[in-house]
């Protein structure tokens, strides 16, 4: 083989390496109807593609309140802002056509703020639906020298995945007891 050609397995493997997952979160201005905010969502999937990049998830954006205000400056003035629509597209790209993206989002007006970052593996295996997360949430609360036994945690909450959050929560007190009666 000569030195100077790469063998077939070989450029196929670094051909791959180049692709990474990304994960564009972003929240859209509340000024936008919201009859338009699908078309805001479908221009950022657009430009995901058209720099090369293959969707591999999304998250519709939908209302909802801030934690804090956000302000941006817009039409001559600062103005603040205490909701907005916020959505996530994942998707692949190479890595050289980041930087390009990057300058396409920067132009969209409707964008309040976005993150844009790299996903690990682990994280390209576990999608997250925020959406989802805030309607089903199931907040318990387990002081150190408290202990829930199974039977009252299934009287209170049907299904098994608040049974397995509830252990989850006991067996990582610091107490000593807690976990020997786990």
């Amino acid at each position: 083989m000569s030195e100077t050609q790469m063998p077939a397995v070989e450029a196929t493997n670094s051909a791959e390496q180049e692709f990474q997952s990304y994960e564009f979160a972003f929240h859209i201005l509340p000024t936008i109807a919201e009859g338009e905010v699908g078309g805001v969502f479908d221009l950022l999937k657009a430009r995901i593609t058209k720099a090369g990049g293959v969707i591999t998830g999304e998250e519709v954006p939908q209302r909802f309140d801030l934690a804090y205000e956000i302000v941006k400056y817009l039409e001559g003035k600062n103005r603040k802002f205490s909701s907005a629509y916020f959505g996530w597209v994942r998707f692949k790209l190479d890595s050289a056509s980041l930087t390009a993206l990057t300058e396409e989002i920067d132009s969209i007006k409707e964008l309040l703020r976005y993150l844009l970052i790299k996903l690990t593996r682990v994280e390209e295996e576990h999608e997250f639906s925020f959406h989802d997360s805030i309607i089903n949430k199931k907040i318990y609360t387990i002081a150190d020298d408290e202990i829930i036994a199974e039977e009252e945690v299934i009287e209170d909450v049907v299904g098994e995945e608040a049974v397995v959050v509830v252990a989850d929560i006991v067996e990582s007190t610091d107490s000593e007891e807690t976990k020997e009666a786990v």
